[in-house]
């Protein structure tokens, strides 16, 4: 009798397990099913929120590329004017005398030196922000023929981050012996086609076709010929009609 109980204590014990743990499951999804339900909403406003968040990023980035659209940065002039007017005056002379540009004051809006205290050793650089982008373009094309100074584009704090992350990569791309440069953000590489020199050499090193195959091309074909005869013979009889009409009138 003991041992029946014992073993019906079992089954009840094994039983309540059992509906313990479908009980926790059931207890366990319909806190998950609520859960996804309030959370699911709260997950698209935060899909849309980011994706207003990248929008207005690259909206700012192109405002503040725009506002730097019109200014260099001028590096290598000596600081000792008193005045932003010597300043222009000392600017104006190296662009006349190295490139042959003559700058005006009305061509420019802001010229001032970056930073606040002088750098020991080493001129501040100046920021250069001209009324028309055309004037800033011409300086740039020429650059490469200034001796005193160098120039560069306005850039962001971001954008000279990028730049100075991607020197290791342009000075690698350089040894491999490729054409490297970096532009605003971005790196260009374009890789030397060794391939393409070596077909040119097979290509001029190759022999010439038979003289066959020339003759072909300005041999005329027999049915050019018999049209070109058949249209003389018609022309021909044709004149020959003709006199014998007027010799009978």
């Amino acid at each position: 009798m003991d041992q029946q109980f014992q073993l019906l204590f079992e089954e009840m014990k094994i039983e309540m397990q059992r509906q313990t743990i479908e009980l926790r499951e059931s207890i366990t999804n319909s806190i998950m099913d609520r859960m996804d339900e309030k959370l699911t909403p709260i997950i698209a406003e935060n899909k849309k929120l980011k994706q207003k968040i990248n929008t207005l990023e690259k909206e700012v980035e192109y405002l503040k590329r725009e506002k730097k659209g019109n200014n260099l940065v001028i590096f290598g002039i000596e600081e000792g004017e008193k005045s932003i007017s010597e300043l222009f005056d000392n600017f104006k002379k190296i662009l006349k005398d190295n490139i042959n540009i003559d700058l005006q004051q009305r061509e420019i809006n802001k010229l001032y030196r970056l930073g606040k205290n002088k750098i020991a050793h080493k001129p501040r650089p100046i920021l250069c922000s001209f009324i028309n982008k055309w004037k800033k373009e011409e300086i740039l094309k020429n650059k490469r023929n200034l001796k005193e100074i160098h120039v560069s584009e306005d850039y962001t704090k971001e954008v000279l981050e990028k730049r100075k992350a991607l020197m290791p990569k342009l000075n690698e791309e350089k040894k491999k012996g490729n054409i490297a440069f970096i532009k605003y953000d971005q790196l260009i590489v374009i890789e030397q086609n060794t391939n393409a020199d070596k077909r040119k050499r097979e290509l001029s090193t190759s022999p010439q076709l038979p003289s066959k195959i020339h003759t072909k091309k300005h041999q005329m074909p027999s049915s050019l010929k018999s049209n070109r005869s058949n249209a003389f013979d018609i022309m021909r009889s044709h004149s020959l009609t003709n006199i014998s009409n007027n010799s009978k009138q």
